[in-house]
């Protein structure tokens, strides 16, 4: 079954200290310091070479570990994922929600939230402790 933004929104904010923009369609995970570190949000995307990016709001935009990661997903199913010139040398990946199962998309961004989550919250995390 495809996912769609209900399904993104109710994952990430399964996440612990996970937390939703007030502006945008993105999530970030708050570190002890108080700041947010972003691990999915709306693609921007660049329609017209000298004009604004707007939102599209069919494709998520997720972080992922690394470049390795990054290219397995990439060769793994190019319906699914995909990239643009904007995001080369960048950990994340464009996701066609359309395309993507919800079960795919909840270790997706499992995977996005751990890479920002700071350590002691993953542990607590990995421990079975909800937050």
């Amino acid at each position: 079954m495809a996912a769609d933004h209900d399904d993104v929104r109710r994952l990430a904010l399964a996440l612990p200290e996970t937390v939703e923009a007030p502006d945008r369609f993105a999530f970030s995970v708050v570190l002890p310091n108080g700041k947010q570190k972003g691990f999915a949000w709306v693609w921007m995307e660049r329609r017209d070479p000298k004009a604004a990016r707007v939102p599209n709001p069919d494709v998520l935009a997720v972080r992922v570990a690394n470049a390795g990661e990054k290219e397995e997903l990439l060769a793994a199913d190019p319906d699914v994922f995909f990239t643009e010139p904007h995001y080369n040398g960048f950990p994340a990946v464009l996701v066609r929600l359309a395309a993507v199962d919800v079960d795919e998309l909840a270790e997706l961004l499992t995977d996005a939230w751990r890479c920002q989550a700071h350590t002691a919250l993953v542990k607590r995390f990995d421990a079975g402790d909800p937050g």
